[in-house]
């Protein structure tokens, strides 16, 4: 027979095997400006531009990346706080891929860590940034707040969470998502082959489509181009000619891969920022998730 997995340790080596098959993933475009997921970074967190970045990251002089997969994103926040003495980041499986990325540079740090397990040996840090992230743990807010004792006082996190999408998008994100799971890499990447390539005839087609507000159906009422009219209300078919045909696959696999997936709500993310005695400076609600930035009160005490 073969082996039963958990749903974490199914989770832990879906992200081994993607991010040991690509171990380069966005990485170049995460930093370059530009980019569609450098605009949808600072898109969510609130920042209007690059020099809106640099001023939010000025000052901080520990950051930490939880959940840094690649280091794509430590790569990112490095490269915009002149000023950290430490950028660490921390990743359940890919610890040790993320670190091959930046050579000998003393400002950068990686350890292996889980997200629900002890943390009190990385100190405090002025920001924490876990971002595509909680989701994929077994319980998104005890992680939340497990992170959220990591804050100096005054200190800042930031999250993006999934959030529960349209209903016919949900259906078929399950059914994807129970029927590859089990699958070893290579075959379930032969599936995403298939999605991919449905992302991309879909990004061919030159039309918009207006639609009314349905909500049954959960749809927005507004203008779409084909593709994304899909992808936000029926099936995630990811496609980015910038990163090519075998990332976007990749990143399709991201998402119907791992068995731990869960989808929130505002009210929801709301109430672990409120468990956690943290200010919300940020909210921001987009196709994909959910982002809040938090945080604590100067005169908050540092959790031991």
């Amino acid at each position: 027979m073969p082996e039963t997995k958990t749903p974490s340790d199914q989770t832990a080596g879906s992200f081994r095997d993607k991010w040991v098959n690509n171990p380069d993933l966005a990485f170049a475009e995460t930093s370059r400006e530009g980019s569609d997921i450098f605009n949808w970074i600072l898109t969510r967190n609130g920042l209007a531009t690059t020099e809106a970045l640099r001023v939010w990251l000025s000052g901080r002089s520990r950051i930490l990346d939880a959940g840094c997969g690649n280091g794509r994103v430590t790569a990112l926040l490095l490269k915009y706080a002149p000023e950290a003495g430490l950028v660490m980041g921390i990743d359940l499986t890919a610890a040790t891929i993320a670190r091959a990325h930046f050579a000998d540079d003393p400002r950068v740090s990686f350890q292996e860590k889980d997200l629900l397990g002890d943390l009190s040996d990385l100190g405090h840090f002025d920001l924490i940034y876990c971002q595509e992230v909680l989701h994929h743990t077994a319980d998104p807010r005890r992680a939340f707040l497990n992170l959220s004792k990591r804050l100096a006082p005054g200190g800042e996190i930031a999250i993006y969470v999934y959030k529960q999408k349209a209903p016919l998008r949900e259906h078929a994100d399950d059914f994807i998502r129970d029927r590859i799971a089990p699958m070893p890499y290579d075959e379930a990447m032969s599936h995403m082959a298939g999605i991919t390539e449905l992302g991309r005839a879909l990004s061919a087609v030159q039309a918009k489509v207006k639609v009314p507000d349905i909500e049954l159906l959960g749809i927005e009422a507004g203008e779409y181009d084909v593709q994304r009219l899909v992808y936000f209300f029926f099936l995630k078919c990811f496609w980015n000619p910038d990163l090519g045909f075998d990332a976007s696959a990749a990143i399709n696999y991201d998402w119907y891969h791992p068995q731990l997936c869960a989808r929130h709500t505002v009210p929801e993310v709301e109430s672990w920022f409120a468990d956690a005695g943290l200010e919300v400076i940020h909210r921001h609600v987009d196709h994909y998730g959910i982002t809040f930035r938090g945080i604590t009160s100067k005169s908050q005490a540092r959790n031991p």
